[in-house]
């Protein structure tokens, strides 16, 4: 080329982008130096296919892209290896030949027990629940099921039921209507259930906050009896029929009117006045100091006072009753008064629903259970306080070490005070008049077995108590097990004349009194039954899940039948 030639002005093409620049060397092979994200990068190796693999699938390579077989051997720890201690022939130790057991439920048992066993399980082995058509072809509707399970586990936890039993009761109402992927969760205020059709759908979670407790059993025992026929196979009960049940037990008006309840707690407190030794007056000045906090506690409430205040304020009529007979120097046990005026305020329920969460592992609720047991006590402890500290200030004589009781114990006037004192409490936890009888009976049986093995036997209060616990659990859980309801309403109540009132009014008075120690241990001693009170109750109800099998499917049927069911 000539000086001239290279004088000239290059064309477009010369000058295009793709042409490499002057002192580059261009690549020898142009088919190298492709950009296209297809090809194959340097260093694999691609063999060439055979003309047995041509195929015009959509799903073949395209033409001149190859892809290199895996390699023979993998290194050692990779993902894609066989471990060294895998054998073929132990291979059906993992996948048997005839497919993994199916988990079968006996039916001869309770719903609550059948659903504690599979919540209790991995969601991968439960066993599938039947097929029950309860619902038309297009399948459950999943928000009303997880709402309907929803409104039934915030009635059973505003009433006081332990957290295992109102998960329990939420997965039975979403299993009756198919579906089996579900998983409640339960802490104090807090309700929610999440439900995932299978593995590669989305999950559907709805969750419900409980902000009002009120203990009525016999909305409990209604909503355990819609959750029981929603469980059994022949009981068709609709959404929209379980929906009308729920909305009637909401409306439904407490079995017993406000003067019923200011009367309960009068007894309560006089029988429990009597329970510790005192006489006639002193079951009469225990009952009026009750009522009196009552209405007080009904006033505050009225007002919008939180419980803690309503605790303060009912715990300082009794507290004053007995500083005003001390300081008439009247011949009656002021102590008797105060602790008879005490057993109708200390929280015996949540004490219990808060050991048995823990020992079930519902740690968050049993943590929140027990402070909310601290607070009410800490309202008790002020108003008992306030008083005494005026009447001691006033020279009212109060003797802490002074005996409840006397030497020479009672047993039939004892026997018929906690037979009153568990009438009362089961009339004030607005329970069914068909359970009054048997809670009261259990709650005199179990004052029985305390009284033969502390005043008979010579063992201490914290066994004796523990025990007699232990047998109001068992025969609580019985009677539940027999009627297929919840065992709240035949326990509550029965555990009343075993609560540590006097133990925890001495520890108060001591405190009053500037004798620390001696207030000290006597608390101990009142915190120490109060866990014996729960552990008993827990392991009596343990004992009869676990050894008794009461109630079949044959007896349930039938009675539904005679129902008209």
């Amino acid at each position: 080329m000539t000086d001239a030639e290279d004088r000239k002005p290059q064309s477009d093409e010369a000058r295009s982008v793709f042409v490499p620049p002057s002192g580059v060397a261009a690549p020898a092979d142009s088919e190298s130096s492709t950009t296209s994200e297809f090809a194959v990068p340097d260093g694999l190796a691609v063999p060439k296919p055979g003309p047995e693999s041509e195929t015009t699938s959509e799903f073949a390579l395209p033409a001149g892209l190859d892809v290199a077989p895996p390699p023979q051997h993998e290194p050692e720890g990779s993902a894609f290896s066989t471990p060294r201690t895998y054998s073929a022939r132990q291979a059906a130790a993992f996948t048997p030949p005839a497919g993994v057991p199916l988990v079968r439920l006996t039916k001869d048992v309770p719903w609550q027990d059948r659903m504690r066993t599979m919540l209790r399980m991995p969601v991968t082995e439960r066993p599938a629940p039947e097929p029950v058509q309860r619902h038309d072809d297009s399948g459950p509707a999943v928000p009303r099921v997880l709402d309907l399970s929803l409104r039934i586990g915030e009635l059973l936890l505003a009433g006081g039921e332990g957290a295992e039993d109102v998960e329990a009761a939420m997965f039975a109402v979403c299993r009756s209507y198919g579906l089996d992927r579900c998983e409640p969760t339960v802490t104090f205020t807090l309700l929610s259930v999440s439900y995932q059709p299978s593995l590669v759908d989305d999950p559907v979670t709805a969750s419900r906050t409980v902000r009002r407790r009120s203990p009525d059993y016999t909305r409990l025992a209604a909503v355990y009896q819609l959750v029981d026929d929603l469980s059994d196979d022949e009981t068709q009960v609709t959404l929209e029929e379980a929906y009308r049940r729920l909305a009637e037990i909401r409306r439904n008006r407490h079995p017993y009117p406000g003067w019923a309840l200011t009367l309960a707690s009068g007894l309560l407190a006089g029988s429990a006045s009597v329970l510790v030794g005192g006489g006639l007056l002193v079951f009469v000045a225990a009952a009026v100091g009750a009522m009196l906090g009552d209405r007080l506690a009904w006033l505050c409430a009225g007002r919008g006072l939180p419980e803690f205040y309503q605790f303060t304020v009912a715990a300082t009529p009794p507290a004053a009753i007995g500083v005003a007979l001390t300081l008439a120097h009247a011949d009656v046990k002021a102590s008797a008064v105060i602790t008879g005026g005490l057993f109708a305020l200390l929280p015996g329920r949540a004490l219990v629903a808060g050991v048995q969460d823990g020992l079930t592992g519902f740690y968050i609720t049993a943590a929140a259970r027990l402070l909310e047991v601290l607070y009410f006590f800490v309202g008790i402890v002020i108003g008992v306080l306030t008083v005494l500290y005026f009447g001691v200030q006033l020279g009212a004589n109060l003797v802490p070490d002074a005996a409840l009781g006397g030497s020479d114990p009672q047993p039939l006037l004892q026997i018929a005070a906690s037979l009153g004192l568990s009438f009362a409490f089961a009339v004030l936890l607005q329970q069914e008049r068909s359970t009054v009888l048997m809670v009261t009976l259990n709650g005199g049986v179990a004052w029985v077995v305390y009284g033969a093995m502390h005043y008979t036997g010579g063992i201490s209060p914290v066994a004796s108590t523990a025990v007699a616990a232990g047998v109001v659990g068992l025969f609580g859980q019985l009677l539940a097990r027999y009627r297929f309801a919840s065992a709240l309403p035949y326990t509550t109540a029965a555990i009343g004349p075993l609560l540590p009132g006097s133990a925890t009014y001495f520890g108060l008075l001591g405190i009053a009194q500037n004798e620390v120690d001696s207030g000290l241990t006597s608390l101990t001693k009142a915190v120490a039954l109060a866990m014996a009170i729960a552990i008993g109750v827990n392991l009596g109800s343990e004992i009869s899940r676990l050894f008794l099998r009461i109630g079949s499917a044959e007896k349930r049927r039938a009675a539904k039948r005679t129902r008209g069911f």
